[in-house]
């Protein structure tokens, strides 16, 4: 049995599950759906997906960025005005 590292829940992996993985393979948290990844089998242990930390980055990123745009449409509405 492992723990999430970012919850601390223990993830129960049903033993023909585990025959199947390989370190590096994804892994989903019941707990707080965090992406892992298999960092080893044998003790059972996972790491962070760093990958998936990056895109939720890019993502924020993103938000902001259309967060201003909206805020330039309010802007060009009183530009119209000096005719």
């Amino acid at each position: 049995m492992a723990t999430c590292p970012e919850c601390d829940i223990e993830i129960e992996i049903d033993e023909d599950d585990l025959e199947e993985m390989e370190v590096g393979d994804p892994w989903v948290c019941d707990g707080c759906a965090s992406t892992l990844r298999i960092a080893v089998l044998d003790p059972l242990e996972f790491d962070v997906d760093d990958e998936d930390e990056e895109d939720d980055e890019e993502k924020s990123e993103d938000d902001d960025v259309e967060e201003l745009d909206g805020d330039d449409e309010d802007d060009d509405d009183g530009d119209d005005w000096d005719e």
